[in-house]
């Protein structure tokens, strides 16, 4: 029997191809994920509404599928009935180079719960579910993951985590297909019709190292990870306000610019499938707090690939902070159709001179932003970087409503 690509939801009417899950002579179980489609950065696994053994699988590997088209064949269990109605699919974003293990029977479980799975190494056959039929939840693997000792929770300092990325491998030839093909049409984008500038100025952060200092053990009581970006996003938010041209979005085709009143920042974040931009949403109304919270739940879902589509549309302005990997200075490309970036570089000490001509040593790093040129003049560009200073300079402020 043939099986058609289901609806995939509204407005969509093709998707690619990243991953086939199954291979022919494989026997799948209803639920069972069947292969991963991609539309713009939502990846996509699309689940088995029968019981049966794959013959044939129909489709290159990047190419696009449309809604109804046949995209592998198989041989139904006697006396089963396909469903005409496809179990849901869950949009989510999932590394595109994270190998699948085949299983006989597969145990019924969420994409989310079988791709952590996968990157944890955990077989999911041996995983008794406690969900209703036995199905898997969160929970179930949640032992599976947790250091069995004290000494195995300490990090081992003497041998340095492992990035991750895909760093590639010598003498292989990687075909660009899924995320890294989206990543690269929406720069190849906005360096075809953005005008780039770059504008980079210092700024010094030692009094917002001594507020977080104080802050980050009372908040990390409650759960919250105050970071450096928490603070560098409520800045942006208010200077937005301070220059609203800055917080705008160029239509090419009508020629107009959209000067938005709601502050929505994208966070550039570096998952194992590539760069995810998912964006915290009226930035300007939350607290320091709030905008950490959701840092780090937008991060770690990115890079579980869990993160959902809604929360990677809607940004005004990014920013991307390269200093927790390294790196001064950086010229951001600018994420189309917004018309600035910021990009964070490390935090170092330096001696400088105060007012009185005195050295001291302060905590200084670089605020390199890109602009697109049409719409935002270098006059402008460098209100707003002076704008950005003068809120990260003054970090108190940024606690107050």
């Amino acid at each position: 029997m043939d099986f058609p690509l289901p609806p995939m939801g509204e407005g969509l009417y093709e998707v690619e191809l990243v991953r086939w899950l199954v291979k022919p002579g494989e026997r799948v179980v209803r639920g069972q994920a069947l292969l991963e489609v991609l539309s713009d950065k939502a990846t996509m696994e699309v689940p088995s509404p029968f019981a049966g053994t794959i013959t044939a699988l129909i489709g290159q590997l990047g190419a696009k599928i449309a809604i109804g088209q046949v995209v592998l064949s198989y041989e139904p269990i006697s006396n089963e009935i396909p469903s005409v109605i496809p179990v849901a699919i869950v949009p989510t974003v999932i590394p595109v180079a994270v190998a699948d293990t085949a299983r006989s029977l597969a145990p019924v479980a969420a994409p989310s719960v079988r791709h952590i799975a996968r990157q944890f190494g955990i077989d999911l056959a041996q995983v008794r579910g406690s969900g209703p039929g036995g199905r898997i939840l969160h929970d179930d693997l949640a032992p599976l993951l947790k250091p069995t000792t004290v000494e195995e929770s300490r990090p081992q300092r003497s041998q340095p985590q492992e990035p991750p990325f895909d760093l590639g491998k010598p003498g292989t030839r990687v075909p660009l297909i899924g995320l890294r093909k989206k990543i690269a049409e929406k720069m190849v984008e906005a360096k075809r019709y953005i005008p780039h500038y770059s504008y980079i100025d210092e700024c010094d952060f030692t009094e917002l190292v001594h507020l977080r200092g104080q802050l980050r053990s009372p908040l990390a009581k409650t759960g919250v990870k105050l970071t450096y970006l928490a603070f560098v996003i409520k800045a942006v938010s208010r200077a937005l306000r301070d220059v609203p041209i800055v917080n705008s979005t160029f239509d090419e085709a009508k020629q107009e610019i959209t000067l938005h009143d709601r502050y929505h920042i994208g966070i550039a974040v570096a998952a194992p499938s590539g760069l995810i931009v998912p964006v915290i949403r009226d930035a300007d109304t939350r607290d320091v707090s709030s905008i950490a919270k959701e840092i780090e739940r937008l991060s770690d879902d990115c890079r579980a690939g869990r993160v959902k589509a809604d929360d990677l549309q809607g940004g005004t302005f990014t920013v991307s902070s390269i200093g927790s990997i390294g790196g001064l200075i950086s010229t951001p490309i600018i994420y189309h159709p917004q018309v600035a970036i910021l990009g964070l570089g490390k935090l170092v000490k330096r001696p400088v001179y105060d007012d009185h001509g005195q050295l001291k040593p302060a905590d200084i790093a670089y605020l390199s932003f890109s602009f697109d040129h049409r719409i935002v003049d270098g006059a402008i560009g460098a209100i707003f970087g002076n704008s950005v200073q003068r809120h990260l300079q003054s970090p108190a402020m940024l606690l107050l409503p």
